[in-house]
């Protein structure tokens, strides 16, 4: 008889813009993988059809500009609630490392505190998104308003850039900030990683919070 296979890790990934998420998501990647590790990287919102709509949406379409508050948590979320069920819960439910760029966290975050969106709607309407699937462990990659901005401006040119959420005043980043610290400092689930330094040294904060996970699989 064949044993059902073992639940995988769900590791989230959050900050805010210009933290290098992207760059400590694609290391940690290539490291599970090459233990020959089953992984997949999640990004928000988006990740299903009905998920990349939301996020065009939410992030260039000239539609977005009017967006009010209310409107953009509300798509955010119904954005993570298919995701979820779609793609995160099977995954996790046969075995695979899911690894997220951003979840729950970013909407309590730049919804509630960055838009002043009371917290325990936020909350309700997080936990109703996720049916309570939450991270075994979450990374906040922290930077100062400065240096965000900084590495947004220094990214590629690319079509679309800078998106809506890149856009904010000052102000805005400053709360986003703010609230990722009260995270970091509340919740057990939370490891709060100086992202000012060099690559390799992020990278090596990070493995030493998850190499524990992983003993005796290859890593």
């Amino acid at each position: 008889m064949t044993e059902p296979a073992k639940r995988g890790l769900f590791i989230s990934f959050e900050g805010p813009e210009g933290c290098g998420k992207t760059t400590q998501i694609r290391l940690l990647h290539e490291r599970l993988v090459g233990a020959a590790h089953r992984v997949l990287i999640t990004r928000e919102p988006g990740g299903t059809a009905i998920g990349d709509e939301i996020r065009q949406l939410l992030q260039f379409s000239p539609a977005g500009r009017a967006m009010k508050p209310e409107t953009e948590l509300l798509l955010f979320t119904a954005s993570r609630a298919q995701l979820v069920r779609e793609v995160i819960a099977p995954a996790l439910d046969s075995g695979v490392t899911v690894i997220a760029d951003r979840f729950l966290d970013s909407t309590t975050v730049y919804q509630g505190v960055a838009r002043k969106i009371d917290n325990g709607a936020v909350a309700l309407i997080n936990g109703f998104a996720v049916s309570s699937l939450l991270p075994d462990i979450t990374f906040i990659l922290d930077v100062d308003v400065d240096l965000s901005q900084k590495r947004v401006l220094g990214r590629p040119k690319a079509a679309g850039f800078p998106d809506r959420m890149e856009q904010q005043p000052r102000a805005f980043y400053e709360r986003v900030r703010a609230g990722y610290l009260s995270l970091a400092a509340s919740d057990a689930r939370m490891r709060l990683v100086d992202a000012s330094k060099p690559v390799a040294e992020v990278e090596a904060r990070i493995w030493t919070h998850l190499h524990g996970f992983f003993d005796g699989n290859g890593l």
